[in-house]
């Protein structure tokens, strides 16, 4: 079926499972706060609203993801696909040590729960903007811990409209990556977390929200680290080795706190990251060696 044909029916039908808008503004979306609109738009009220959802959604619509928006960066020509707001799928439930969370939970929210619940093991969570569909996408981490280290499984959500459940084994997760079925959504995960004095998890937690603050540029609009580290090597060193803390191209700025950071200095706009990017990029290799990775998920062929 043609995105064109029966439009009306299939967007109204999805407006009446949630939020259904067209040419919404990315930016408005994005930590980064740059980026173009989307051609459509849909935030679904519930889990059952999104699977009832996802089969109305023409098959020739490319679907896109969208947690808080903190690690992606939209072409400032935006989006010729439906981007999907899980923000609403946000239900979370304790069973013991065993912690259910929905797409939608923010890391931070869910690192606080689990500590007033008396559970360790994701501290670094309260340092890691986004939420859990996102982390367990991109296996998300800090403080040299990570997703992986206690997710049990995630309930994934195929194109087709099927739900699955997938053990973390079969998500080969890695080093900032999992591997998920193509055009599928991550709609919940589950977590083996441990025992531990709700005081003594409280602490950690604010020691590493005390570093972060202290290292990272938290006061302008980000993406988180854009680069992924290299193998026994971190990419803020390189990047400030190559010489370009501080380096600015547009609006948009190489953070002086940590180089490993693009700041949106003011009205900066996707090309001035991406720009900003393929500088660091060209600099380190040819300097080093050294071909540095986005961290940082680019929406579109932008690199």
């Amino acid at each position: 079926m043609s995105a064109l044909m029966h439009a009306t029916d299939w967007q109204t039908q999805l407006a009446a499972l949630g939020v259904m808008r067209e040419q919404e503004s990315m930016a408005r979306h994005t930590t980064l706060a740059v980026g173009g609109p989307a051609r459509w738009f849909f935030r679904p009220a519930d889990r059952e609203s999104l699977v009832a959802g996802i089969s109305l959604c023409p098959s020739d619509i490319p679907i896109v993801p969208l947690g808080r928006g903190s690690n992606m960066l939209v072409p400032d020509g935006g989006l010729d696909a439906m981007v999907i707001d899980l923000s609403d799928l946000d239900t979370l439930v304790f069973d013991g040590c065993v912690v259910r969370a929905g797409a939608g939970v923010r890391m931070s929210r869910f690192a606080r729960l689990c500590a007033e619940h008396g559970l360790t093991g994701c501290e670094f969570l309260a340092t890691v903007p986004g939420d859990i569909g996102g982390g367990v996408a991109m296996n998300a981490g800090a403080f040299a811990q990570q997703i992986s280290d206690t997710l049990v499984k995630a309930d994934v959500l195929m194109r087709s409209g099927e739900v699955i459940e997938l053990d973390a084994a079969a998500l080969a997760m890695t080093y900032r990556h999992s591997v998920l079925p193509a055009q599928s959504l991550v709609l919940a995960a589950e977590f083996k977390l441990h025992p531990g004095h709700p005081d003594e998890v409280r602490e950690r937690m604010r020691t590493m929200r005390r570093r972060r603050s202290a290292t990272q540029p938290l006061a302008l609009p980000n993406c988180g680290s854009v680069f992924k580290n290299p193998q026994g090597d971190h990419a803020a060193r390189l990047v400030e080795a190559a010489g370009l803390k501080g380096f600015a191209i547009g609006g948009a700025r190489i953070s002086e706190q940590h180089a490993n950071f693009i700041v949106n200095a003011g009205e900066a706009s996707s090309a001035d990251i991406v720009a900003l990017i393929k500088r660091a990029q060209r600099e380190v290799k040819e300097r080093f060696d050294i071909d540095l990775e986005p961290e940082v998920r680019m929406i579109g062929e932008q690199l």
